[in-house]
């Protein structure tokens, strides 16, 4: 069952595929979704990493952002934060929430906290994080190295357009921000290619179905199963090893069944 989960089976899917009711594998994404995070918490820390990058990707809870009340805060768009290890591929921390000063803020955070000594930030050029007052400077001040990567797209599709056709890059601006960073090294492209991941991964995420999320809770125990699976389960193709493993968290890949029945 929480292979199915881990692997982007949908919740009707499963259903089919166990015969078990809708609401008893919801009721197991929960319980799996919260020992995830509590994994995660107590495993992921003191991360040496010399470059992390940042990114968001957006996903919509029950409504679309246009379908819903301003003053409902558990619905419409959502975005889910990913900071990334560049050389391990570890996912260090996430978040899934709104995309404001308060969230963002709380991210880099926890990024600060999980990541032991100074290391290079790369993120894309949203205000949110790169302006003066951005919540990068607000949080690390002058304790990182920091860089943003700017990417101007085309695109070749006339009928869909930039969003849904073929994007190519045109071009790529990369801007020193705080203290040193070496800007043959800042980049984004990483962090991207997770997004991908997750939404390949967890269905959730895939775009332009019915595969969307009916409540906040339920998004964000997934998106903390797939965060765990990706960084202690999966065997990443880069290293022949998982993220964890790489980046000296953990001796051996782990299997849902020692996940299961560990004391977290």
């Amino acid at each position: 069952m929480i292979h199915l989960l881990c692997e982007g089976v949908g919740i009707r899917a499963i259903s089919r595929l166990t015969n078990l009711h809708q609401q008893t594998v919801l009721n197991i994404l929960e319980s799996a979704g919260e020992k995830a995070q509590r994994f995660l918490e107590a495993n992921v820390r003191n991360v040496k990493a010399e470059q992390v990058q940042a990114d968001e990707l957006v996903s919509f809870v029950y409504s679309k952002e246009q379908n819903t009340k301003p003053e409902d805060v558990e619905r419409g768009s959502f975005f889910t934060y990913l900071s990334i290890d560049r050389a391990s591929k570890l996912i260090i921390n996430w978040r899934t929430a709104k995309r404001s000063k308060d969230d963002t803020d709380a991210f880099l955070t926890e990024l600060k906290n999980r990541v032991a000594g100074r290391f290079q930030l790369t993120t894309d050029s949203w205000v949110g994080y790169c302006g003066y007052t951005g919540a990068v400077r607000r949080v690390f001040k002058g304790g990182i190295d920091y860089a943003t990567e700017a990417k101007r797209y085309a695109s070749s599709n006339p009928i869909f357009g930039i969003r849904f056709g073929r994007r190519q890059v045109v071009s790529v601006k990369r801007t020193t921000k705080i203290g040193n960073p070496d800007l043959r090294q800042a980049t984004t492209s990483h962090c991207e290619r997770t997004n991908l991941s997750v939404r390949i991964f967890n269905r959730r995420f895939t775009r332009l179905t019915l595969g969307y999320s009916k409540k906040l809770q339920n998004l964000r125990h997934a998106v903390a199963l797939f965060v765990w699976h990706f960084n202690f389960v999966r065997i990443h193709s880069t290293h022949k090893a998982t993220p964890a493993q790489a980046a000296g968290l953990t001796t051996k890949a782990l299997t849902i069944r020692e996940f299961i029945e560990s004391a977290i």
